[in-house]
Protein backbone atom coordinates (compact mmCIF):
# COMPACT_ATOMS: atom_id res chain seq x y z
CA UNK A 1 0.00 0.00 0.00
CA UNK A 2 1.03 3.18 -0.90
CA UNK A 3 1.59 6.16 1.51
CA UNK A 4 1.59 9.96 0.45
CA UNK A 5 4.06 11.78 1.53
CA UNK A 6 2.20 15.38 0.79
CA UNK A 7 0.10 17.20 3.50
CA UNK A 8 -2.34 14.44 4.69
CA UNK A 9 -5.27 16.74 4.92
CA UNK A 10 -5.02 17.17 1.65
CA UNK A 11 -3.96 14.06 0.50
CA UNK A 12 -1.48 13.97 -3.24
CA UNK A 13 -2.50 16.57 -5.40
CA UNK A 14 -4.33 15.90 -7.83
CA UNK A 15 -5.04 12.36 -7.05
CA UNK A 16 -7.94 10.74 -4.85
CA UNK A 17 -6.69 8.89 -1.52
CA UNK A 18 -8.55 6.38 0.14
CA UNK A 19 -7.75 6.19 4.02
CA UNK A 20 -8.38 2.10 4.93
CA UNK A 21 -7.49 -0.71 7.20
CA UNK A 22 -7.35 -4.18 6.23
CA UNK A 23 -10.32 -5.57 7.92
CA UNK A 24 -12.76 -3.31 6.52
CA UNK A 25 -15.59 -4.72 4.33
CA UNK A 26 -16.99 -1.08 3.14
CA UNK A 27 -13.15 -0.42 1.99
CA UNK A 28 -12.68 -3.78 0.45
CA UNK A 29 -16.16 -2.92 -1.33
CA UNK A 30 -15.46 0.44 -2.22
CA UNK A 31 -12.20 -0.51 -3.95
CA UNK A 32 -13.25 -2.70 -5.74
CA UNK A 33 -16.09 -0.94 -7.26
CA UNK A 34 -13.82 1.98 -8.08
CA UNK A 35 -10.73 -0.37 -9.64
CA UNK A 36 -14.07 -1.86 -11.83
CA UNK A 37 -14.50 1.72 -12.97
CA UNK A 38 -10.95 2.87 -13.72
CA UNK A 39 -10.64 4.97 -10.83
CA UNK A 40 -7.42 5.26 -9.50
CA UNK A 41 -6.57 6.07 -5.98
CA UNK A 42 -4.04 6.02 -3.28
CA UNK A 43 -4.76 3.55 -0.31
CA UNK A 44 -3.40 4.23 3.17
CA UNK A 45 -4.15 1.76 5.98
CA UNK A 46 -4.34 4.27 9.04
CA UNK A 47 -3.34 0.91 11.28
CA UNK A 48 0.06 0.78 9.73
CA UNK A 49 0.40 4.52 9.53
CA UNK A 50 -0.09 6.47 12.87
CA UNK A 51 -0.27 9.86 11.00
CA UNK A 52 -2.96 8.56 8.55
CA UNK A 53 -4.87 7.57 11.80
CA UNK A 54 -4.44 11.00 13.19
CA UNK A 55 -5.96 12.68 9.83
CA UNK A 56 -8.73 10.05 9.47
CA UNK A 57 -9.59 11.00 13.67
CA UNK A 58 -9.51 14.78 12.59
CA UNK A 59 -11.69 14.31 9.80
CA UNK A 60 -14.65 12.14 11.52
CA UNK A 61 -15.37 13.69 15.10
CA UNK A 62 -12.17 11.87 16.70
CA UNK A 63 -13.33 8.51 15.05
CA UNK A 64 -11.08 6.24 13.47
CA UNK A 65 -13.73 5.85 10.62
CA UNK A 66 -13.00 4.59 6.96
CA UNK A 67 -13.28 4.50 4.14
CA UNK A 68 -12.36 7.92 4.51
CA UNK A 69 -11.85 9.75 1.13
CA UNK A 70 -9.83 12.88 0.79
CA UNK A 71 -10.47 14.01 -3.02
CA UNK A 72 -7.95 15.82 -5.04
CA UNK A 73 -9.75 19.00 -4.47
CA UNK A 74 -8.72 18.54 -0.50
CA UNK A 75 -12.74 17.97 0.64
CA UNK A 76 -13.12 14.64 2.82
CA UNK A 77 -16.04 12.44 3.08
CA UNK A 78 -16.61 9.38 4.89
CA UNK A 79 -17.86 6.33 3.55
CA UNK A 80 -19.26 7.06 0.70
CA UNK A 81 -21.30 5.02 -1.96
CA UNK A 82 -19.04 4.52 -5.38
CA UNK A 83 -21.71 6.52 -7.19
CA UNK A 84 -20.84 9.28 -5.16
CA UNK A 85 -17.12 8.95 -5.47
CA UNK A 86 -17.66 8.92 -9.45
CA UNK A 87 -19.69 12.39 -9.46
CA UNK A 88 -17.85 14.03 -7.08
CA UNK A 89 -14.99 13.00 -9.37
CA UNK A 90 -16.77 14.11 -12.55
CA UNK A 91 -17.57 17.54 -11.11
CA UNK A 92 -14.03 18.15 -10.56
CA UNK A 93 -13.08 17.17 -13.69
Amino acid sequence: MATPTTDRAKGPTGQLTMYTTSWCGFCRRLKSQLARDGIEMVEVDIERDQEAANFVMSVNGGNMTVPTIVYPDGSAVTNPSAKAVKAKLASLA
